[in-house]
């Protein structure tokens, strides 16, 4: 049921590598849970892994359908949270403020990266640990202090480890190495030439070259490599394992480099490889346990948007009426 004279409209986004996640809610009290009343999702909208262009029309779009699916026309809204994967660099903040600006999409507006919303939709506390791992791979840190810090983050080309992409290219270099005999016979090879469509293991090189550009279709042979693990074979088996092993690094190392002194500490996880793959959850929440006992339970977290709404919610208190620009 709608609230009668809501005092205000918000506006929660998540975008990430692979989709953008846009939810209108209405907020009759500062005090009380705010009330969802239309979602919109789209393609990615990662400036770095998208571009410009495209990952602007992703942001426009998703918001478009969250007005639409509410029943309502686009308008302006009170105040808008924006949690966008790629979006720590001054550069790139710059482009999205501009973009909102151009749209009149919210009378206060803020970006931030990605994991925030995380931790702010399962830590009520506001303190804790976020981790993702979709297609790339990031923990965020806050402390009861408000200290922040971040581990992982890097990106394809030197980082993200256990994300969904990592999983996948390491998976495509154990079958290369099979198929040169470099490691013992793996299932991954069969697996992947299968999947790919492929008449022999060389035309593997036309195949994922020919799809290189699109980070998401590459991340997405991971499920190919985790269902291979599923089989029992070995070479699968220990990607996953050190996928695992990587994200509680990521946890633990963007703990310490916090300074939480209270514990146990709070840890959101979010992302499709984590949420949709039980085994690598699992094994994840195994390794945090062994190296630490400083840590909950992880939680998982199955719509981050969520989390930006609320914090979208928390800036109707703040005095700015226009946008924060960086």
């Amino acid at each position: 049921m709608t609230p009668k004279e809501p005092q205000a409209w918000i506006l929660g986004i998540d975008g990430g590598g692979t989709k953008t996640v846009a939810w209108l809610a209405l907020c009759d009290d500062p005090q009380q849970t705010p009330l969802v009343v239309g979602r919109g999702v789209t393609g990615g909208s990662n400036l770095q892994v998208a571009g410009e262009q495209r990952a602007l029309q992703e942001l426009d779009r998703a918001v478009a359908a969250a007005f639409s699916d509410a029943g309502q026309p686009r308008s302006q809204v009170n105040s808008a949270v924006a949690g966008l994967s790629g979006s720590d660099r001054d550069e790139n903040r710059r482009i999205i403020f501009d973009w909102a600006a151009r749209h009149r999409v919210s009378q206060r507006f803020r970006v931030t990266h990605d994991a925030e919303p995380v931790l702010a939709a399962a830590s009520p506390e506001g303190w804790g640990v976020a981790l993702i791992a979709g297609t790339g791979s990031l923990a965020y840190a806050v402390s009861n202090m408000g200290t922040t810090a971040r581990a992982g983050g890097w990106g394809w080309l030197m980082g993200d480890e256990g994300s969904g992409y990592w999983i996948a290219v390491e998976g495509l270099r154990a079958a290369t190495q099979a198929a040169d005999g470099r490691i013992p016979p793996t299932q991954l090879l069969t697996a992947l030439v299968a999947h790919l469509k492929c008449r022999e293991p060389s035309l593997l090189i036309p195949a994922v070259y020919g799809m290189a550009h699109e980070r998401a279709q590459i991340a997405a042979l991971a499920e190919v490599v985790i269902a291979t693990a599923h089989e029992g074979d070995e070479a699968a088996l220990e990607i996953v394992n050190r996928a695992a092993y990587q994200l509680a690094e990521m946890v633990r190392a963007a703990a310490t480099r916090a300074e939480i002194r209270d514990e146990p500490i709070p840890v959101a996880v979010t992302g499709g490889v984590l949420l949709r793959v039980t085994s690598l959850f699992e094994r994840f929440a195994a390794n945090l346990a062994a190296q630490s006992t400083r840590f909950k339970t992880p939680v998982r977290v199955d719509e981050p948007v969520w989390g930006a709404v609320l914090l979208a919610q928390k800036e109707l208190s703040r005095n700015q009426t226009v946008a924060d620009k960086p």
